[in-house]
């Protein structure tokens, strides 16, 4: 009989980025001082950077990509109907992302764009939970304020107008608690001083339109397809106080032992929960089968598979637990955010 496969505990993993950050990463972590830390952490990541062959994958404590384990044993990873709804991609990519400045005005290609354009499956729809402010200033940048043409806005792309670009999104104070979902097409920054959790479909197709003092060329920023094509997929409608509500939640005082961070819609391509056990007197939480990311935000506490298997979770943690490791039980006084793929009746592999 084939053994079953258990969570595992991962290092960091860091690819390059072109921004400043990674202090509130290595804080969760605990890293020491002398320990440099990117403003990216992927966590348990089976995609690659846009254009590289490795740069991104989680590499396992074996040696083995976590992608490579995943295609050569798939249903133990991921489950029979997560496969028949979305095949082999896990269908998640997980981030811990430290913006230490602003992050320039971009957003991501739509489903149907992606695989016409970069013969994906995937787009990229994100969402952001925001875990730790710090500064002045810490803020959020979803949607234009008002509807605004496709050819404006190519106008900023081409004379890179970042102040009427960045003046033209909504403004939006945050702190830890708040969510954000950013489905594909809708353009958005991330403040200075803003610490996520980032759930995202498992690609890197990011279409910067402020791309100067940032990217090396335009090129990187439409991708090779040329602004005027990238914005195609871009959504150029406005977003009104009463539309943002549709995207944003505030859950710092809801005390519940678990938490549905997201907004409503948002379960069409992931889920994230958080989990406090202690919460209420609820000392254990039950845990159906899932691929699954764990990031244990504070406290200590127990991870418990239903075939024997007991890890302990502190701050900083993180873990990618295969579907294999079947019901399990998380205990303590422990903070943990739980992210998973869609559930596979939401999601049909097209």
């Amino acid at each position: 009989m084939n053994a079953h496969l258990e969570p595992i505990r991962l290092p960091a993993n860091q690819p390059p980025q072109f921004y400043r950050g990674g202090d509130a990463i290595a804080a969760l972590r605990g890293a020491s001082k002398s320990e440099k830390f990117g403003p990216e952490d992927w966590v348990g990541s089976a995609t690659t950077m846009f254009g590289q062959e490795t740069n991104g994958l989680t590499k396992l404590p074996d040696g083995e990509w976590l992608r490579d384990a995943i295609v050569a044993n798939p249903v133990a990873w991921l489950g029979q109907k997560h496969i028949d709804a979305l095949g082999v991609s896990t269908g998640l990519l997980v981030k811990l992302l430290d913006a230490g400045q602003r992050l320039p005005v971009h957003f991501h290609p739509s489903d149907s764009f992606a695989r016409q354009h970069f013969d994906s499956h995937f787009g990229k729809t994100e969402a952001w939970i925001i875990v730790g402010t710090y500064g002045d200033d810490p803020r959020v940048y979803p949607g234009f304020k008002e509807t605004v043409s496709k050819a404006t806005v190519n106008d900023w792309a081409r004379t890179q107008d970042a102040p009427t670009m960045l003046d033209a999104l909504n403004s939006i104070p945050v702190q830890a608690g708040d969510t954000v979902y950013i489905p594909a097409g809708l353009p958005h920054a991330i403040g200075e001083g803003v610490f996520v959790v980032e759930l995202q479909q498992p690609t890197d197709f990011s279409l910067t339109l402020e791309w100067r003092d940032f990217l090396a060329s335009p090129e990187k920023g439409h991708l090779g397809l040329g602004f005027e094509t990238a914005i195609e997929t871009l959504d150029t409608s406005g977003w009104d106080a009463d539309r943002l509500t549709s995207i944003i939640k505030h859950t710092a005082d809801d005390s519940s032992s678990t938490v549905d961070l997201l907004a409503a819609g948002s379960d069409e391509f992931f889920r994230a929960d958080q989990l406090r056990p202690s919460s209420h007197n609820a000392t254990t939480l039950s845990l159906d089968p899932s691929f699954a990311v764990l990031v244990v935000m504070d406290g200590a506490g127990t991870l418990r598979t239903e075939h024997g298997g007991e890890y302990a979770l502190a701050k900083g943690d993180t873990y990618v637990v295969p579907c294999d490791a079947g019901e399990s039980t998380v205990e303590g006084d422990v903070t943990v955010i739980r992210c998973r793929p869609a559930a596979p009746e939401k999601r049909i592999k097209s």
